[in-house]
C-alpha cells in the first residue's frame, strides 16, 4: 500500500509503498482509509515532541501518522460481528482491550493495554489502517468518511470539553472559547447545539472568527499581541469574568488568557497544549476558586454522540482536502495557521 513516512523530524514527509496490515488477532479490523485527519498533534510527532513516548513503546522512525481515520471495511478477523466488509467507518483513535478497570468503566481513552494507530502504531495517513472491533463506529444517515474523519480525535476531544462543561454553561452564563481552529469550531457548534450559555470566540485569525458567527458564537473577539483582547473579554463579561473557559488552544500565552479571563467558581477546561500553566495560586485559584480540568479525548460512547450530532446536521466540519501526494501540503498548511477547520488527507476514493 502507498503511505505517507515521516522518515525524520522537522523534514517533509515522503510518499513511499510499504507492506499491508494483516489480520493477527479474532478482534482486528482493516480499513481501507478515505479520510484522515490532519491534526495539530501530528505536527507535534513531526517536531519531534513524541520520541520518547515512542522509543519507550518500541517505536520509531519512519512512521505512518494519523490518528483521525474514517474509511470502509476491508477485512475482519473471525471474532467481528457488528460490521461487515464495505461498511462505512469511523475509528475511535484508541483500539482499546476491554478487559481493564478503565475499559470496563466506559473510560476507553484510559485503557492500560490500548493501542494507538498514528501515535504508537502505525496510523491512516495510507491507503489502510489497522484497529480493532471495539474502536469500530459504524456511520448512519448517510454519513461519509470525509465528513466524520476529524471528529475521531479533534472533534472528540472538543466534544469532550464541552460535555463536561454543560453543567455549568447553563442559560444566563458566558462561555469564553479560545481558538476557533480545527477543535474550536467542532466544540463551538457542539456547545450552541446543547446549551444556551453565551458563547465568546476569540482567536488571532479574523477569518475564523467571521466563520465562527456562523458557528454559534454571540460575540467574537480578535486575539492581539498586546493582549488588549483580555480586556475586551473582561468587558463582555461586566468585568466579572467567565463561568466557563474552554482552551482549544493551549499555547502561545492563550493559556494565560485563560487563567485572566475566569470569574469567581469558574473553570478552565484545557484542551490544546504545548505551553505552560501559571496560576498565582491565593489571588488566580484559592481566593475566587477557580479550578483547571484536564481534558483528553472522550471515550466511545461520546463519540457515537457527536456522529449523531453530525448525522443531524448540526455539527458540520469545516474542511480542505488533499490526496495522500498532497500531505506535505496539509502539514505546511496547519503549520504556518494557513488553514480554516480540519485538513484532510484523502488516500482512496469512494
Amino acid at each position: 500500500m502507498r503511505a505517507a513516512l515521516l522518515t525524520d523530524y522537522r523534514q517533509d514527509f515522503s510518499v513511499e509503498t510499504v507492506p499491508d496490515p494483516l489480520i493477527t488477532d479474532p478482534n482486528d479490523v482493516i480499513v481501507r482509509v478515505g479520510a484522515a485527519g490532519f491534526c495539530r498533534t501530528d505536527i507535534h510527532l513531526w517536531d519531534g515532541q513524541f520520541d520518547a513516548m515512542q522509543k519507550g513503546a518500541g517505536v520509531g522512525l519512519p512512521f505512518v501518522c494519523g490518528h483521525e481515520s474514517a474509511g470502509w471495511v476491508q477485512e475482519v478477523g473471525a471474532g467481528v460481528t457488528h460490521v461487515a466488509v464495505g461498511d462505512a467507518v469511523l475509528l475511535h483513535p484508541l483500539a482499546t482491550c476491554g478487559y481493564c478497570k478503565a475499559c470496563r468503566a466506559g473510560d476507553d481513552m484510559h485503557c492500560t493495554a490500548g493501542v494507538f494507530p498514528g501515535v504508537l502504531a502505525p496510523g491512516g495517513f495510507a491507503e489502510y489502517v489497522k484497529t480493532n472491533a471495539r474502536a469500530i463506529v459504524p456511520l448512519t444517515g448517510g454519513l461519509t468518511p470525509v465528513q466524520v474523519a476529524p471528529l475521531g480525535d479533534a472533534g472528540l476531544t472538543a466534544y469532550r470539553a464541552v460535555r463536561k462543561a454543560l453543567p455549568l454553561a447553563v442559560p444566563g452564563t458566558r462561555t469564553v472559547v479560545l481558538g476557533a481552529g480545527g477543535l474550536g469550531h467542532i466544540g463551538i457548534q457542539a456547545l450552541r447545539a446543547l446549551s444556551q450559555t453565551e458563547i465568546i470566540v476569540v482567536d488571532r485569525n479574523a477569518e475564523a472568527l467571521e466563520h465562527a458567527r456562523g458557528w454559534g458564537a454571540d460575540h467574537l473577539v480578535l486575539a492581539k499581541d498586546d493582549r488588549s483582547h483580555v480586556a475586551e473579554v473582561l468587558e463582555l463579561t461586566h468585568g466579572a469574568g467567565a463561568e466557563v473557559v474552554i482552551d482549544y488552544v493551549g499555547e502561545g500565552g492563550a493559556q494565560q488568557d485563560g487563567v485572566e479571563l475566569l470569574g469567581a467558581n469558574g473553570v478552565d477546561f484545557l484542551v490544546g497544549y504545548g505551553g505552560t500553566l501559571e496560576v498565582e495560586i491565593l489571588g488566580q485559584a484559592l481566593f475566587p476558586e477557580t479550578s483547571f480540568v484536564g481534558n483528553i479525548c472522550g471515550n466511545y460512547n461520546e463519540l457515537v454522540e457527536l456522529v449523531a450530532l453530525a448525522a443531524r446536521g448540526v455539527v458540520k466540519l469545516t474542511t480542505t482536502t488533499f490526496p495522500l501526494e498532497g500531505v506535505n501540503d496539509a502539514l505546511h498548511a496547519l503549520d504556518e495557521g494557513r488553514l480554516i477547520g480540519r485538513g484532510i488527507l484523502v488516500p482512496n476514493e469512494s
